[in-house]
């Protein structure tokens, strides 16, 4: 059950932002999927990969964009992603 505090910015969020038609759903989750790795904000990354791959990305692809993003990113902030997708991935 969501908390009445994370409902506005949830119903914002998943009910107007990632319905906009501008951009496909999977474009959406790679971009976000990016911006949580390069932000070193692994902690909501969990649920994204699983809703990137609902919308479209593979697994190769994700780490595809882990690996590309330590040369951009960081190496620290690509290797704790690695660790979330690891065990992401082997829950599927």
């Amino acid at each position: 059950m969501r908390q009445s505090w994370y409902r506005p910015t949830s119903d914002v969020l998943f009910g107007d932002v990632w319905e906009r038609k501008e951009l496909a759903p999977r474009d959406r989750s790679l971009i976000t999927v990016a911006a949580l790795i390069a932000g070193g904000n692994t902690e909501q990354l969990p649920f994204h990969l699983k809703r990137a791959k609902e919308n479209g990305l593979t697994e190769t692809e994700l780490k595809e964009v882990i690996t590309h993003l330590a040369f951009y990113s960081g190496w620290p902030k690509s290797m704790s992603a690695i660790a979330v997708a690891k065990h992401v991935f082997s829950e599927e």
